[in-house]
């Protein structure tokens, strides 16, 4: 059976304006069976100031309208077998008087750039876990430097840092990555989970040389302090954690030289596969003997940056190319909730180079260190019973995957996959987006990702699958399927990369779950975007007023269409809808409404419909993280506060916290000076265990912090028109 978070109640107190709103959690072992609004099983007795103020039967919330700011509430569950042994903290009123609580932090400090630019620091991406067993939640953040960069834009940055605070807002621990992690969204992905299954999470990161723990005790006073552990045979090459990999503009045109001077050693030049000069490279007459002279190749770099490189580009200014990490060791570490290193392991696929066999010089856009650290990861639950870490490197061209279990001390490989590298005739010259890999079985999978993953058992086996955007691999390894379809001339092409996904119960009478997302690839792509089985990969057939079925439901585009979403925005309309510029039923018929944003989605209102977390806030252009749908309209406008990653607009998280099954947001402050947690204080008639002990949602809360934050969903249909029997009691994925 598969193991669950063993969390208390759960329970919040809110002043509101006609009493105290009490919400708690509803756990799956809690419940037994199903009415026409929810779930059914225990019940739930109200306390306020140790009396009985009530009985709860249909929901997991409560008004009391005679409650005050100092009154003190627990609740307790009953039911046949008596009270049930899950434990519930006294709690009183938000001390904000509001729907929100903050957990102040301590902002790291700033600093300068070796080209003299001072940054900043502000809070990103987050996750949760239960970090020492005690019922509640510990909020890990990252920390971005306000200089933190996309992968393909060149500068410094300052360095990425990860905390983790308790809702009170201790700090249990600092993690430093170091000078050799890039500060920016495809870098660092933390996967929080209990993977030993001891009821504790633990922390799985990509570090590097440098990269140091600090931990301290309930006074705020360090513990300890200390660097990562290098392996045995990188100490004997000589690697440490004093190494700093960041390079100059000059490091850089150094690194060019070496690699021009020792041309016919790449490999693909030996085997005949590139050009033996670089002058064939760069379509120029033979200037040069080779191998060539120190001289000679310093000729050919100053060539390649000042007149080949802009000539492709004016964006090419590899004169300034600067901030990048291209060598060094790389690891992956996993860290105890508490902060303790438990071991750490090279990174399963090194990045080889500097992205020359990846294709990073191939393109017009000339992007050394772009497609080759490229990152993902992710948590499944492979073999149906406990957490694996899913690690990942690549997207564009070639692609890799490894999956890991963690008996608590030590990571034990499940499988790796790598699709090898898209062959190219000229790696200064060619498109290796359209390309299949060197690999016989996973080539394939080149090129398919996205910006993020999804984790889900698509064809039903009690095992859960990566989705890896056009891709899926099956639990054990295997390709599942590779989706390819034909452009309007006839060619057949694989669907491609890219920026947005949703996997969930999207049609809820079909079979299994969908897939929408968009493709980036314009004319060189089948589709713009699409609705996808997710068992197959094939483009779904929509169906017209009668049942009958129509066309494909998907558009093929001759631009990127940017970002996609789902939701239950449109009552009475069965099934989820979906949308980029215009909205459709899951039967692929367009609808007659304005679609709303495509940032992020949550699940916020009593109804059980979808919410928009919207972009600016028409008050004053800033993105603060506004809730709204198109019946509800505006259901929260926070103040003071700001979201992420600029026009993505992401919340640190969005996650059932805490309260009943509905979501919480979590905002940073204008000053990053604490993180703000809304609730929804709305009274629902509804009654379902916390999403937290649905496997496929619990998972996406993990993945959530992965590149571009995408919304995570549940392994049964969610909407207002519901059929609450179709909700899994059982251990379920």
């Amino acid at each position: 059976m598969r193991e669950i978070e063993r969390l208390n109640r759960g329970l919040i107190a809110v002043k509101t304006n006609t009493g105290i709103f009490l919400s708690w959690r509803f756990f799956k072992k809690e419940a037994s069976g199903y009415s026409n609004s929810g779930l059914t099983g225990c019940d739930f007795e109200v306390y306020r100031d140790g009396e009985k103020i009530a009985t709860v039967t249909d929901s997991a919330n409560y008004l009391d309208k005679e409650g005050n700011e100092k009154s003190r509430y627990k609740v307790k569950a009953v039911g046949n077998e008596g009270e049930r042994d899950v434990f519930c903290p006294e709690v009183s009123a938000f001390e904000s008087g509001a729907n929100y609580i903050d957990i102040p932090v301590k902002k790291p400090q700033g600093g300068v750039t070796p080209a003299g630019e001072a940054f900043e620091y502000t809070l990103n991406d987050m996750s949760v876990g239960d970090i020492n067993g005690d019922g509640e939640y510990e909020y890990i953040v990252k920390w971005d430097p306000t200089n933190s960069q996309d992968v393909s834009i060149k500068g410094y940055t300052g360095r990425c840092i990860i905390d983790c605070y308790s809702l009170s807002g201790h700090l249990f621990w600092r993690l430093d990555m170091g000078p050799n992690i890039r500060a920016g969204a495809h870098y660092t992905q933390f996967m929080v989970y209990d993977f030993d299954l001891d009821g504790k999470a633990e922390m799985a990161v990509k570090t590097a040389p440098g990269t140091k723990m600090t931990i301290y005790d309930s006074d705020g006073n360090i513990v300890s302090e200390k660097f990562i552990t290098i392996p045995d045979e990188d100490i004997r090459k000589g690697y440490s954690n004093e190494d700093n990999y960041v390079c100059s503009a000059e490091d850089y045109r150094q690194h060019l030289i070496e690699l021009f001077m020792y041309w016919e050693d790449q490999e693909d030049v030996a085997d005949g596969n590139w050009p033996g000069t670089l002058e064939e490279c760069f379509g120029i007459e033979k200037r040069y003997d080779y191998p060539l002279s120190f001289e000679d190749a310093t000729a050919l770099v100053d060539y390649f940056l000042d007149e080949y490189a802009p000539s492709k580009s004016p964006r090419n200014e590899l004169r300034k190319f600067e901030g990048f990490i291209y060598e060094g060791p790389e690891y992956l570490t996993m860290f105890s909730g508490e902060g303790k290193e438990l071991t750490t392991i090279d990174y399963p696929f090194p990045r080889q180079d500097d992205g020359l066999m990846w294709g990073d010089y191939a393109m017009k856009r000339i992007e050394p260190c772009n497609r080759v650290d490229r990152f993902l990861a992710g948590v499944a639950y492979l073999d149906g019973v406990r957490p694996s870490l899913i690690m990942c490197r690549g997207y564009y061209t070639r692609t890799t995957l490894a999956a890991y279990n963690f008996d608590g001390k030590n990571f034990e490989e499940v499988w790796k996959i790598d699709s090898g590298h898209v062959p190219m005739k000229n790696p200064f010259n060619d498109n290796p987006h359209a390309g299949v890999g060197t690999d016989p079985v996973y080539g394939i999978l080149a090129g398919q990702g996205n910006h993020s993953l999804s984790v889900a058992d698509v064809d039903g086996d009690g095992k859960q699958e990566i989705i890896y955007g056009a891709a899926c691999i099956d639990h054990d390894g295997s390709v599942l399927y590779s989706s390819y379809d034909y452009l309007p001339d006839g060619t057949y092409a694989k669907m491609g990369h890219g920026d947005s996904m949703h996997v969930a119960k999207i049609d809820p009478d079909r079979e299994g779950f969908q897939i929408f997302n968009v493709f980036e690839g314009a004319e060189a792509a089948p589709y713009g975007y699409a609705l996808r089985d997710a068992a197959t990969g094939e483009v779904i057939k929509g169906r017209d007023e009668n049942g009958d079925e129509t066309g494909k439901f998907g558009v093929f585009a001759t631009k990127d269409l940017g970002r996609c979403m789902i939701g239950d925005i449109c009552p009475g309309e069965r099934g989820l809808q979906c949308w980029v510029n215009d909205v459709y039923n899951c039967r692929g018929q367009q609808l007659d409404i304005k679609a709303p944003s495509t940032n992020q989605a949550i699940r916020w209102a009593a109804d059980l419909s979808t919410q928009l977390i919207d972009g600016p806030d028409y008050l004053d252009g800033e993105h603060r993280g506004v809730i709204n749908d198109i019946t509800h309209g505006v259901m929260l406008r926070p103040k003071g506060t700001l979201t992420n990653n600029g026009t993505k607009g992401n919340p640190c998280l969005v996650a059932d916290l805490f309260g009943d099954f509905r979501e919480e947001i979590i905002l940073r402050l204008e000053d990053s000076s604490a993180l703000r947690i809304y609730t929804n204080t709305e009274i629902t008639d509804h009654k379902l265990y916390t999403p937290m002990d649905d496997a496929m949602y619990r998972v996406s809360v993990a993945w959530q912090n992965t590149c571009y934050n995408q919304t995570g969903y549940t392994s049964y249909y969610y909407a207002s028109d519901m059929d609450f029997s179709k909700v899994p009691l059982d251990d379920h994925l």
